[in-house]
């Protein structure tokens, strides 16, 4: 029943941001993914990542038969495409396989399945399908705002930005000593999060097939949440980043014209009254909060119960995430911090949820709450004087941030205490 009830309800939502797009003249989730059965995919590291996901259920000579049949697809058609000339400029060559394939498994579920094991066998094509369709939702989201919000507040951040030190200016100089090299890596990792969630949450369900269920909280949970929440709040508070709002722009969106100057990453922003500024009508408002930290948040503290080798590489790919937000100029410091908060707000509220609602996980959700909705007041109302008070507003930031991840370690503490060693008996004296 609840896997059904959420199935209905993502149904629902992909339906609505189907025709909010519409309204707005842009082809909605449903149509983007639709289109991806025959045409080449937007992302085909994303579609083998869901059909991962998918296999959890499967059994190893399944999957090798699964991984099989997806790429003879792709080769087929890729053949097919080089045969009648066919250019891909807006795609990948793979990834049509990976998701005829979790298509093909939603029919073997239904026609040839029965009781538990075409219930299990649909949990793991929904989880596939819910990782795609939860990408498409977020870019048709981000296609939305920068439709329905025509003034950024990116003036605001920027100028609160100046109690941290304008991070995303010094970020920016860094990685543009570093060349090209530094740049592909940090490239690499920002465009590649979701495959390295897939890497977390494959490990999590590990065990799905052997103990025919799943896990009650797992990775892919959080980043559907976040991916789900997050572009509800850019709508409210939308920001372009500093690359957009004080640079040449990334994507060749006109960034130069609409910016309100073109000094990133050189010269820091000067101290002035903020504004709304118009902007373009192509660039997502997709930076309040940073996303891609919160992901890059749920994805380290989801591979802390992992191998040392998965601890690893969570910390590397949150560390280097960080560093491509500000060093690309995609965010603002400020931006970091609330992203951080908000994805710890959201695995306590899902973790309650899972454990039960207590004391303790109510606490943790409110105050996280609270510190988040005080963050985005203080950034809108407050700039000018954060600004003026670096040495005043920087270390509170920074403290309020510590709060919330000294909060969440605590009491999740009390949810998982560590098993305490069996107490071995002394020896006793052998008696004469």
């Amino acid at each position: 029943m609840l896997w059904a009830t959420a199935g209905v309800v993502a149904l629902g939502f992909l339906v609505g941001l189907e025709v909010a797009a519409r309204r707005n003249g842009l082809p909605g989730p449903i149509t983007n993914q639709v289109r991806e059965v025959i045409f080449p995919p937007k992302s085909g590291f994303l579609l083998y990542g869901s059909m991962a996901l998918m296999m959890v259920v499967l059994t190893w000579r399944q999957r090798l038969v699964a991984a099989g049949v997806a790429i003879g697809i792709d080769a087929a058609l890729l053949l097919v495409r080089w045969a009648v000339g066919a250019e891909i400029t807006d795609g990948h060559p793979f990834g049509n396989g990976a998701l005829w394939v979790i298509l093909g498994y939603a029919v073997i579920a239904v026609t040839r399945r029965r009781g538990q094991e075409r219930a299990l066998l649909l949990k793991g094509v929904g989880l596939g399908l819910l990782l795609v369709a939860g990408r498409k939702a977020g870019d048709t989201w981000l296609l939305i705002t920068s439709k329905t919000r025509p003034a950024v507040l990116d003036q605001y951040v920027a100028t609160a930005d100046q109690a941290l030190g304008d991070p995303s200016w010094l970020a920016g100089r860094i990685v543009r000593a570093t060349g090209p090299i530094g740049a592909h890596v940090l490239d690499l990792v920002y465009g590649q999060l979701a495959v390295a969630a897939v890497v977390v949450a494959a490990y999590q369900l590990r065990n799905v097939a052997a103990e025919r269920r799943f896990p009650t909280h797992h990775l892919v949970r959080t980043f559907l949440v976040i991916g789900l929440l997050g572009p509800a709040i850019y709508m409210l508070f939308p920001v372009v980043g500093p690359v957009f709002a004080y640079g040449p722009g990334a994507s060749g969106t006109g960034g130069v014209h609409w910016a309100a100057a073109n000094l990133w990453p050189d010269t820091p922003p000067p101290i002035n009254a903020p504004h709304p500024m118009p902007y373009d009508e192509i660039t997502p408002r997709n930076c309040m909060p940073s996303l891609h930290t919160a992901w890059a948040t749920a994805i380290f503290v989801h591979s802390r119960k992992g191998p040392r080798l998965l601890q690893f590489a969570g910390a590397f790919w949150l560390v280097a995430t960080l560093g491509a937000t500000l060093g690309f100029g995609f965010h603002y410091g400020a931006d970091l911090i609330a992203g951080m908060v908000f994805a710890l707000t959201i695995e306590a509220a899902l973790r309650s949820l899972e454990r039960g609602w207590d004391r303790s996980g109510i606490q943790l959700v409110a105050y996280g709450t609270t510190v988040f909705a005080a963050l985005l007041l203080s950034y809108r109302y407050l700039p000018m004087e954060m600004a003026k008070h670096p040495w005043v507003f920087g270390p509170l930031l920074i403290l309020a941030l510590t709060s919330v991840v000294r909060g969440y370690i605590r009491t999740t503490k009390l949810w998982d205490p560590e098993t305490a060693p069996v107490r071995q008996p002394e020896p006793q004296p052998e008696l004469a």
